[in-house]
């Protein structure tokens, strides 16, 4: 906690340079009339211990973390809460005020949050839900869902063994689906999730025939850039609610705030359109 009252937090990782955090953190320190700034720290892996000590010798409220560092940090942390634990991932650090940090993982929790928002009955145990990909977001969404009631999680990736050993970690509700079979796997979810990086701008579109997707299936993308993915595009035009990535940006963002600065903000449209000018 720094002296003067001035509230610093930032987001470490390499590259930084592209994430959209700086301006949702800032703009809700102004909206808040806090004193503050929220900067944008790239961090080569082999300094990241130095980086850790010097957000407590700055009076750093704290940071989130991004790629590559949000395993590696984690044992560099003096605690890490359960969440984090079962993810094997953090992407918020908290400096305590005395002086220590605690080690979070609010993206599972705010992707639950963008669904919710998105279809406000939406309920874990509604019916099977199919992950797309078995990366660390994906593991971030397993644990989630398992919080949030989910029975039964299948998951299908490129290289099945990823997807085994989620499934193998986190018991029976948990199966895999070859990543063959991943269009005829649609026909009865409840939610169908998009856990890779294709359709990413730069990135090739994702591969899979919707055809089998029904209307009442929610359909979301981890994905904000661009903020309608193909795969996203396809859904919608098959009558399916669908949530983009910026959600579960948003709502873990919320989280970190409320620990740095404590306040809750609110997501408005207003920071919505400020964030869409960016891209």
């Amino acid at each position: 906690m720094s002296q003067d009252g001035f509230g610093l937090a930032g987001i470490i990782g390499m590259p930084v340079a592209h994430s959209r955090s700086p301006v949702i953190h800032n703009y809700w320190l102004k909206a808040h009339g806090i004193r503050g700034s929220y900067v944008p720290l790239a961090v080569k892996p082999e300094r990241l211990e130095d980086a850790l000590d010097g957000l407590i010798a700055l009076g750093f409220r704290g940071c989130n973390v991004t790629m590559p560092h949000k395993q590696t940090a984690m044992p560099m942390l003096d605690r890490v809460n359960e969440t984090a634990k079962r993810i094997g991932a953090v992407n918020t650090i908290v400096v305590e005020a005395d002086g220590t940090l605690s080690g979070f993982n609010n993206d599972g929790n705010g992707f639950v949050q963008s669904l919710r928002d998105a279809k406000a009955d939406w309920r874990g145990d509604a019916g099977p839900i199919l992950l797309l990909g078995a990366g660390g977001a994906s593991r971030a969404v397993v644990v989630a869902l398992l919080e949030n009631g989910a029975r039964e999680i299948r998951i299908t990736n490129r290289t099945a063994e990823k997807a085994q050993a989620i499934a193998t970690e986190f018991g029976s509700a948990v199966s895999t689906v070859p990543w063959d079979d991943r269009a005829a796997a649609l026909g009865d979810v409840a939610l169908l999730v998009n856990c890779t990086d294709r359709g990413m701008v730069g990135k090739s579109a994702l591969e899979i025939d919707l055809s089998r997707l029904r209307s009442e299936t929610l359909t979301a993308d981890l994905i904000y850039t661009p903020l309608e993915t193909p795969f996203l595009a396809d859904a919608r035009a098959r009558g399916c609610v669908t949530v983009n990535g910026l959600g579960l940006l948003l709502n873990q963002a919320r989280l970190a705030f409320k620990a740095w600065f404590g306040v809750m903000p609110d997501v408005t449209p207003e920071l919505i359109k400020v964030i869409e000018a960016t891209f």
